[in-house]
């Protein structure tokens, strides 16, 4: 019998996948601290990420950070794969358990998203990036409880507002998150900008295989 410590966790299984004709099957998986920080790690930590608040992270800063993420039931981060291949890193949470909740009134049926790509060296597609957002769209909605999507990107982050522009989000305006201190957690303050996504009346629609629960 192996030590404890070298035991392997198994495998973690999709929570939603969709197969897009000419594109490929998106697989939507609970992000594995242990096994994903190496990935992660390599994403937060480029120039292009600085966002993220990452920049000069470790490896083991980063899967502690997704370690506590795992142990929350009010925050979830997701590894997007389409096929086999890490092509995202998807998170959502609950508003009233996050301190946007200071900054604007929470209704019921809101989640907050946020989203990083993954580095597009090596596989440009043209139409890659919107195809993959429609298949957020569905996963975000894909609960009917879910009435609204909430962003909040640094407000620097020319891209990101863009990004939410272009997937449908409407801008509400700056606000100002405030700095979270704990033993398990520093947020600092963070100017930011706020959008909503309504719940699309008409889904974007998967080609091919239907949506799997």
């Amino acid at each position: 019998m192996r030590p404890e410590s070298t035991v392997l966790s198994a495998p973690r299984s999709d929570v939603h996948t969709e197969t897009v004709e000419g594109f490929g099957t998106v697989r939507f998986t609970p992000v594995d601290p242990a096994t994903d920080s190496a990935v992660l790690h390599a994403w937060v930590v480029e120039e292009r990420a600085e966002f993220w608040g990452m920049n000069g992270a470790s490896r083991e800063l980063v899967q502690e950070i997704y370690e506590d993420v795992d142990r929350r039931d009010t925050h979830h981060a997701f590894m997007v794969r389409l096929d086999d291949e890490p092509v995202a890193l998807f998170q959502t949470y609950q508003p009233e358990e996050d301190r946007v909740s200071e900054c604007y009134e929470v209704r019921e049926g809101d989640i907050g998203v946020h989203l990083m790509l993954a580095p597009i060296a090596g596989r440009p597609r043209p139409g890659f990036s919107r195809t993959l957002v429609d298949s957020l769209i569905r996963f975000t909605f894909r609960d009917p409880v879910i009435r609204r999507a909430v962003g909040e990107p640094d407000a620097r982050n020319e891209k990101a507002v863009a990004l939410l522009a272009r997937i449908g989000f409407v801008r509400q305006g700056e606000i100002t998150l405030p700095e979270i201190d704990l033993p398990e957690i520093y947020l600092p303050e963070k100017r930011a900008v706020l959008a909503f996504l309504d719940r699309p009346e008409r889904l974007p629609a998967a080609q091919g295989a239907p949506l799997q629960p």
